[in-house]
């Protein structure tokens, strides 16, 4: 359904360094791009995009109240990795690893935000999930 995702930072070297190593343990690479205020990450084999950048109009980049990414996780060790790297990395505790059962029997999510103030989401809803 989705093309792509952007989300907005005041410090690209910040955010790339971050995201790189949050998305690895989601399978989740960065890749090659030609914008110098811009980086994007791709799963291999998909063709939705993050792009994470500088904004367009020049403005501070700033998070707002509502929105959020959430990222798939082949299993729930994959969803636990995400989270500590997050957080490792500087991010904001938003709700530790562990079953969701408001939202589905197997549904598995951790939340963070970035150090931009992005709400993020890594979630596993595999039945046979680890």
């Amino acid at each position: 359904m989705f093309s792509h995702l952007t989300i907005g930072t005041r410090d690209l070297a910040r955010a790339t360094a971050f995201y790189d190593a949050v998305l690895a343990p989601l399978g989740i690479e960065r890749l090659p791009v030609k914008y110098a205020a811009w980086a994007s990450w791709q799963r291999p084999g998909e063709a939705q995009r993050l792009w994470v950048g500088l904004p367009f109009n020049k403005m501070p980049a700033h998070p707002g109240n509502g929105w959020m990414a959430a990222f798939s996780a082949f299993s729930k060790k994959a969803v636990d990795e995400a989270y500590a790297a997050a957080i490792s990395a500087g991010a904001e505790d938003e709700g530790a690893p562990g079953l969701r059962p408001n939202f589905g029997p197997n549904y598995y999510g951790a939340y963070v935000r970035d150090l931009d103030g992005n709400k993020i989401h890594f979630v596993c809803r595999e039945e046979e999930a680890n």
